[in-house]
């Protein structure tokens, strides 16, 4: 029997429907997540070299406090919602009754092993399915911990934790799922879609894409480069909602890259691979994959550049004097590389942005609201933020998702239960107090009524 199997059997029981259960699986988690923090953190610093505090902050507190609030709220997201009848159908009630799909799986990526796996779990969970989750290969000390971990605190009949590399994931997705929530890159995304297709399984894709950053030139240049700065070398670049590059007004472009060298020097000191808060590249591959990238583009290094292979080390670097057909342009950077392109006007940048795949999040950096909101209104992309980077996924109750090729579907707050139910519309009307004009035989009477009616 395959694990769809299995979990769709348990599922049939009942065992995931009530709502204690519910709470008690969240709570799991919120304990999971207190009491064995560092053993996550050990674990991603092993695979990433992320940062204690770093991890900690994105993987774990913030994660803990999201499920805490999805605890707070999961009785009002799955309470039936009232639905006004028309007078043509009185008497009768109507309602939007939330309920599970059945089995479905989680296929967590490895920059945010702990996040972006945990936080799809618990909604899932929360809207009352039995649930499979593959942690990402790539990330082995991580998925190792999460696999130890999660059926110490959660209902190993519900919850199944699969290990393993690409030939299990293929056999995962040959399964019969009654959803598929996938986070990665769009080449495996493609992927995850076409063997859905095979028994039409709805997907959510959290993809990525490359996030552009508009700079005004009305704006404190300090202030840009430090939310800049700080948003794109987060886990060595290796954030999905990270700007990938930024497009500055050409009146502040040089104060911009001098403010960044600045903010570099202070965030990272004098030599960032000494730093205790910078990074490593996940892999030998992808450490390969964006020293091509740097040593095939034509722009000028502002600032880094260094490397050491054997540490999995790439300085956080900043490159100007480039144009749109750049080889670092051709895709999303996921590495601590950061472009900056130059425009005179902005409808020109606006227009090449319009021109390409829509991101996963857009920033812009502005005084001017009328410009801020030609730029939210004239472009598309999964989030906006204003004046800031990354941390609109802060914010609960605001949707995270991509359009386009940066992604489908959404989570975070109420999406994310809504993502893994189903939202059954029920009517419900008495036996007796009703016309019979809808009936046949039809005369001409009761077509003059119906056509008055409807």
């Amino acid at each position: 029997m395959s694990i769809s199997e299995e979990l769709r059997g348990t599922f049939s029981t009942g065992l995931t429907r009530p709502l204690d259960w519910r709470r008690e699986q969240l709570g799991g988690l919120v304990r999971l997540l207190r009491q064995d923090a560092s053993t996550l953190t050990d674990a991603m610093a092993a695979d990433l070299g992320k940062p204690e505090l770093e991890g900690w902050l994105t993987d774990v507190a913030a994660v803990r406090r999201d499920i805490e609030g999805i605890h707070r709220h999961v009785d009002a997201w799955a309470a039936p919602r009232p639905v006004r009848v028309p007078w043509r159908l009185q008497p009768g009630r109507a309602q939007i009754v939330p309920e599970p799909l059945g089995a479905v799986l989680v296929i967590g990526p490895w920059n945010y092993p702990v996040r972006c796996l945990v936080l799809p779990l618990a909604f899932a969970l929360a809207a009352g399915n039995a649930v499979a989750v593959k942690p990402s290969e790539l990330a082995p000390a991580t998925s190792a911990a999460l696999a130890a971990l999660l059926p110490a605190y959660l209902d190993g009949r519900a919850v199944s934790v699969i290990e393993g590399g690409p030939k299990v994931a293929e056999d995962l997705l040959r399964q019969r799922w009654d959803h598929i929530f996938f986070t990665g890159g769009a080449k495996v995304g493609r992927l995850v879609m076409a063997a859905a297709a095979r028994y039409v399984t709805p997907v959510t894709l959290e993809l990525g894409g490359k996030n552009p950053a508009i700079v005004d030139h009305s704006v404190d240049v300090d202030v840009v480069a430090r939310r800049i700065v700080w948003a794109k070398f987060l886990n060595a670049g290796q954030t999905c909602v990270a700007p990938d590059y930024v497009l500055v007004d050409n009146r502040i472009e040089e104060p911009l890259l001098a403010a960044m060298t600045k903010t570099l020097a202070k965030f990272y000191g004098g030599d960032p691979h000494q730093s205790r808060a910078f990074g490593r590249v996940v892999n030998d591959a992808h450490m390969e994959r964006l020293l091509k990238m740097l040593r095939a583009t034509k722009a000028r290094v502002v600032t880094g550049g260094a490397s050491a292979a054997s540490d999995r080390y790439l300085a956080p670097t900043v490159l100007a004097d480039l144009n749109w057909d750049d080889p670092v342009m051709e895709e999303e950077i996921f590495g601590p590389l950061l472009p900056v392109l130059s425009y005179s006007h902005l409808d020109d940048a606006l227009s090449e942005l319009k021109a390409r795949d829509k991101p996963l999040a857009l920033y812009v950096y502005s005084v001017d609201a009328e410009l801020i909101e030609r730029v939210i209104s004239g472009t598309s992309s999964g989030s906006v933020c204003v004046n800031h980077s990354a941390v609109q996924l802060a914010v609960p109750g605001i949707p995270f998702g991509g359009v386009g090729a940066s992604g489908m579907g959404a989570y975070h707050g109420q999406a994310g239960f809504d993502t893994f139910s189903h939202a059954k519309g029920v009517l419900r009307r008495p036996q007796r107090g009703e016309l019979p004009l809808m009936y046949p035989p039809y005369n001409r009477v009761k077509r003059w009524l119906l056509r008055k009616l409807v």
